[in-house]
């Protein structure tokens, strides 16, 4: 029995992985990979069968987490967006050389063009540096078939396996047929060989030349992948066209086949080399077309040699940078392109901004209120919605690089010398990865300002739990910050007196200091009335 139903790419993995029989999801909420957990955690089957759904504290924990219900003998899943990966790196690299027992897929939600990200790194690079096998879908479709093939691969060859999406699969929607029926994996034992599982020098030396010996045959699987495909032009131009992921869309849109265009669409990595060869002796000429980093092209470059005229992005047929689309496409391919769509006259450009009413903006007004007095202050400030301090008509924050780095960029600071220095972070960051940089200014009595931003959710991804929600003040004295500086004001426009004077004289405390504003999102806080306001008019109706 199948069933038809609309979903975003997120929402097909996540339908693709109940259906394969998870037993758990780790991940830490992030922009373009949230709605996948977000999915299983509504679902029924979550609930009917016990499915471990909340969230993570941070990327890393994700990826242990995970990787212990495989030692357990479990399916299991990990999702986060590109950086995250940095984040969660050492425990995956290394999880490619335990090997996993019940089957193991991370899920990397790449976003080029940077639609909310610092970069556009393609993780792609991350599979190739574990050696493990990397899974890339083109549609919905592809991307719910693919989970529950990323898990029966997982365990077969006993490798994490890395699911690659971008952010126009991911937030994009069409119809997927979905089976309706749970697959229940066959029960495995806890694993019981400390010599794959105890990564002590001689145990990885072994582990590694076995990972090394099976890249062939991971090689081979590539291009027996149910997913990969030839399409061989009747019109033959001597043009070929290698692609991958959304990519595929684009060239399938030009009508590659019909304009004379031999088409072969890679599904699976490590790239399958002997298909590759075979195929390009059929062309003179290869366009390589994939969203991301020029990761396929490179390794083209590799196996045709030189001689052979190869285009993508590193020759600037294509961007080299940014998302592709059908048009830029069409152009690298020759075809005519379409006139662009133009602006209408009197639209002016919108960027965000913090909501009306929301806690940080009372934050930033009493910080730049006080910090007027301190010409050389700077302010170092983290991921979230709060980097929206640093627009108009605030302009209150220096930097903002990556998740946690405010703390210990601070602290960098003032041991520089700079003072006033003062760093910004929220509530979920601070969770994530700012309790080690805190920790490090406490061992070295730095001199700086730390102000946790609390509103009590991890806001900018939607309004999920934020790990150490009322617990904040009791991390910062158990890290050893002084119990009586670490001081709580609440972020409204009436207790600004207060606000600056508590900011003020933390500042003038030679020592680690943490302000905690506490106020709840209003994003979030309305969604809670809408749902009493529901329950009420419901209860009243019966």
């Amino acid at each position: 029995m199948t069933q038809i139903k609309l979903l975003l790419g997120d929402e097909a993995i996540a339908e693709g992985a109940l259906q394969a029989g998870i037993k758990g999801v780790y991940a830490y909420p992030g922009t373009p990979s949230t709605e996948i957990t977000e999915y299983i955690q509504h679902a029924a089957a979550a609930r009917d069968n016990g499915i471990h759904c909340t969230w993570s504290s941070n990327e890393k924990t994700a990826m242990e987490a995970a990787l212990g219900m495989s030692y357990a003998g479990c399916r299991s899943m990990v999702c986060m967006k590109h950086v995250g990966m940095n984040v969660a790196a050492d425990a995956f690299v290394n999880a490619a050389m335990t090997g996993v027992n019940g089957g193991m897929v991370v899920v990397a939600a790449d976003d080029p063009s940077m639609h909310s990200s610092q970069n556009e790194q393609d993780s792609r690079f991350y599979g190739k540096f574990a050696m493990i096998p990397t899974l890339e879908p083109s549609t919905q479709q592809e991307a719910y078939e693919m989970a529950g093939y990323a898990f029966a691969l997982s365990e077969r060859e006993k490798l994490p396996v890395l699911l690659r999406i971008t952010t126009r699969l991911a937030h994009s929607r069409a119809a997927v047929r979905i089976g309706t029926q749970r697959t229940e994996p066959a029960k495995r034992a806890v694993a019981d060989d400390p010599s794959s599982w105890v990564l002590l020098p001689a145990n990885a030396r072994r582990k590694n030349a076995a990972l090394t010996a099976k890249q062939p045959l991971l090689e081979a699987l590539s291009g027996e992948s149910p997913f990969f495909r030839v399409q061989l032009s009747e019109c033959p131009s001597g043009k070929g066209i290698v692609t991958c992921g959304t990519g595929y869309n684009y060239v399938m849109e030009n009508g590659a086949p019909e304009a004379g265009f031999h088409v072969m669409k890679i599904a699976q990595y490590p790239v399958p080399a002997e298909q590759v060869r075979a195929f390009v002796g059929r062309c003179d000429s290869i366009l390589v077309v994939e969203d991301g980093q020029p990761f396929l092209e490179e390794q083209l470059r590799g196996i045709v040699g030189g001689g052979y005229t190869l285009k993508g992005r590193l020759t600037g047929d294509l961007p080299r940078t940014g998302e592709l689309n059908p048009d830029n496409v069409a152009a690298a391919m020759g075809i005519e392109k379409r006139p662009a769509l133009r602006v209408p006259e009197g639209i002016v450009p919108r960027p965000p901004a913090l909501c009306q009413g929301c806690g940080h903006r009372d934050v930033y007004i009493a910080l730049n209120k006080v910090l007027a007095d301190y010409p050389a202050a700077k302010v170092f400030a983290d991921i979230g919605c709060y980097t929206l301090g640093a627009l108009p008509p605030f302009c209150a924050i220096d930097t903002c690089v990556d998740m946690g780095a405010s703390i210990t960029m601070a602290k960098g600071a003032a041991d520089a010398g700079i003072w006033p220095s003062v760093a910004v972070i929220g509530d979920s960051t601070f969770t994530h990865s700012g309790m080690t940089g805190l920790l490090d200014a406490v061992n070295d009595r730095a001199d700086i300002t730390v102000v946790i931003s609390d509103n009590l959710t991890t806001a900018m991804t939607g309004g999920q739990d934020s790990a150490g929600t009322s617990r904040f003040e009791a991390i910062c004295i158990a890290l050893g910050v002084e119990k009586e500086h670490v001081r709580v004001v609440v972020p409204l426009a009436k207790n600004m007196d207060e606000i600056t004077a508590t900011i003020r004289e933390e500042i003038e405390y030679a020592g680690v200091s943490v302000i905690i504003p506490r106020r709840e999102c209003i994003q979030t806080l309305a969604r809670k009335k809408r749902k009493e306001m529901s329950k009420i008019n419901r209860e009243t109706a019966k």
